[in-house]
């Protein structure tokens, strides 16, 4: 069997969920601009150079939900989904997922991104499994905190490790396993698998692709 994983945002999708769910809270007036979207900036950056605190970042980020019920959340969603995920949707990439769907591969989207916002998305996508950062939900209410260890960096092979295991499987008994990528914060996972793929990397992601000798591509069409 074949695993195929895939990162999510800049990879699949021409953008980031993450970073575009806050600025969609602002948009429709749930967030305070002034102060809201200089921190998602300056989180993202964080992000991008590959020096997120990333529990700072969840606090920071997972918030709003705890402020609203989960039927208001779910309906600002919608909107998102349709006003700024769907046209980040990479035809591309939709494509390649298919292609590992309809070979039979088993495959997973494995993200960083709260699972709130990700699990329409890998449905978008066709996708049964998703690994994400798992936000805690108490008697039908988000707490704002979360479950478990965050699906970042070296947390995406712990997520994945136990994911495996709770199929009766390990990484190695794959014959092959896949994992495309954009971000020098997937290389701890990227290391693990056995076909390794930079997607339009950032640049210390595309210079250690360089260096390795591993395949860099892009999903974009005209790049």
């Amino acid at each position: 069997m074949i695993l195929s994983l895939f990162d999510l945002d800049n990879t699949l999708l021409d953008g980031d969920s993450d970073y575009s769910w806050a600025q969609h809270l602002i948009a429709v007036g749930i967030l305070d601009a002034a102060t809201y979207e200089a921190e998602n900036e300056r989180y993202y950056r964080d992000y991008q150079a590959g020096r997120l605190d990333i529990h700072a970042f969840l606090s920071f980020q997972l918030a709003p939900l705890a402020r609203y019920s989960l039927a208001q959340l779910e309906a600002w969603r919608a909107e998102f989904l349709e006003s700024k995920i769907k046209p980040m949707i990479l035809p591309e990439a939709a494509n390649l997922v298919r292609e590992r769907l309809d070979r039979g591969d088993r495959v997973a989207i494995i993200t960083a991104t709260n699972a709130f916002i990700t699990r329409p998305i890998a449905d978008l996508f066709g996708v049964e499994h998703l690994l994400a950062t798992e936000p805690e939900i108490i008697a039908g209410r988000y707490t704002g905190k979360t479950l478990g260890t965050p699906c970042f960096q070296s947390g995406k092979i712990l997520r994945l490790e136990a994911w495996l295991a709770g199929l009766g499987m390990r990484l190695g008994d794959f014959e092959e396993s896949w994992f495309f990528s954009d971000s020098r914060n997937d290389l701890p996972l990227l290391g693990a698998v056995t076909h390794p793929i930079a997607v339009r990397p950032d640049p210390v992601l595309r210079e250690h692709a360089e260096r390795a000798g591993w395949p860099i591509i892009s999903l974009r069409g005209e790049d």
